[in-house]
């Protein structure tokens, strides 16, 4: 049987990103805070125009950079619910595809994800490990440790970290090129846009970007999307002329707070993702001391196994998705597509705020689920 699956509205956020613009430079002076606001402001007002959605189940989700905007922006909605200073928002829970936290473990994970793998050999994990013992990775503090991080970018540098089986391809987007700690949006490949953009080899999943930068600056597409004359030139994947500050140092409270009024939570993670390994999110997970109320086991689509599983107490839900990617969906859609649908499995009619690094979407769930995952 054939069944709706959803419906989506696509908000470009912050302000700036795709072709949203604002009327002033002040619009534009953002950090995380202030992004993930304009998000909670915009659901707040999506629900007073559409006031039929309110009673629907609400979840806030997103991949990579969204793991900060996410749960700041479903703290903001439990705090207004819980004050009464807005119409009640059904907030249920929310979901993170390999998730940033703003922790160090994001990217000291790398290193022993890196040897697990065979990117690097035994003897530059071990010196790696002795020279910067205790320091975040992004900001070494001494010779030795740089030296060393040196050493092992220049092996990462030769491979595609969002995913790492696959050919080695520039990025058809804009990216900046100060260092990776300054950056706002996770890894790609450190080159400038060009009108239009190079064009990668057939066989390249950059491929696909180009095409979205023709096609979205397409007299007929932006006539279609009923975009203004005059508001934006040009569309860019990623826009990294944005004065952007990136001032939450973690989101792990956030984790622990939501989680602990009744919150669920569902992390998953690519497990070949080299931007935000899978070890760097259990680790984060393992520090909120959670009992485990389901250990880890496999879960499966078509009868293969699609990922491992692991559920903690107050309804928080760790997933890994077989040889999936940094933002999962787009390298796992099917398998991606099973485990939210049961993950929802006892929700109707669901509403979701989808966010990621560039866009939000709005979606409303129509498909009754089977079993969890």
């Amino acid at each position: 049987m054939i069944n709706k699956v959803s419906s989506i509205i696509f908000v470009d956020s912050p302000v700036g990103a795709g072709f949203s613009f604002s009327r002033d430079d002040e619009g534009y002076d953002l950090d995380d805070t202030a992004a993930s606001m304009q998000v909670h402001k915009f659901l707040a007002k999506w629900f007073i125009d559409h006031p039929q959605y309110l009673p629907n189940p609400l979840y806030i989700a997103g991949d990579s950079y969204a793991g900060i905007y996410v749960p700041l922006v479903a703290q903001a909605i439990s705090q207004d619910n819980e004050a009464g200073l807005q119409q009640h928002l059904n907030l249920k829970g929310y979901i993170l595809g390999n998730p940033a936290t703003g922790e160090k473990i994001d990217r000291n994970s790398r290193i022993p994800y890196a040897h697990g793998m065979g990117i690097i050999s035994d003897e530059m994990f071990e010196s790696t490990q002795r020279n910067c013992d205790g320091q975040d990775h992004r900001y070494p503090t001494t010779t030795l440790c740089s030296k060393s991080l040196d050493a092992v970018e220049k092996l990462f540098s030769e491979i595609m970290k969002p995913y790492i089986l696959d050919p080695y391809c520039a990025f058809a987007s804009p990216k900046p090129e100060a260092t990776v700690a300054d950056r706002r949006t996770m890894e790609e490949s450190n080159i400038k846009l060009l009108k239009p953009p190079p064009l990668p080899p057939l066989y390249c999943r950059t491929y696909a970007y180009v095409l979205s930068y023709y096609w979205a600056n397409n007299k007929v597409t932006r006539e279609a999307l009923h975009i203004k004359k005059g508001t934006k030139d040009e569309w860019r994947r990623c826009n990294e002329d944005l004065p952007f500050r990136k001032e939450v140092k973690s989101t792990i409270k956030y984790h622990a707070n939501l989680t602990r009024r009744g919150y669920r939570a569902l992390v998953y993670s690519g497990d070949h993702d080299l931007v935000v390994p899978f070890l760097g999110t259990m680790a984060w997970i393992k520090s909120l001391d959670y009992s485990i109320v389901d250990d880890w086991r496999s879960w499966h689509v078509d009868g293969q196994v699609a990922g491992y599983t692991m559920t903690y107490v107050n309804n928080l839900t760790f997933a890994t998705v077989k040889n999936g990617g940094h933002t999962t969906p787009e390298y796992r859609p099917k398998e991606c597509l099973a485990m939210i649908r049961r993950c929802c499995s006892s929700l109707l009619n669901l509403v979701w705020a989808f966010l990621q690094t560039h866009s939000v979407q709005v979606i409303r769930e129509g498909t009754e689920m089977a079993h969890a995952v």
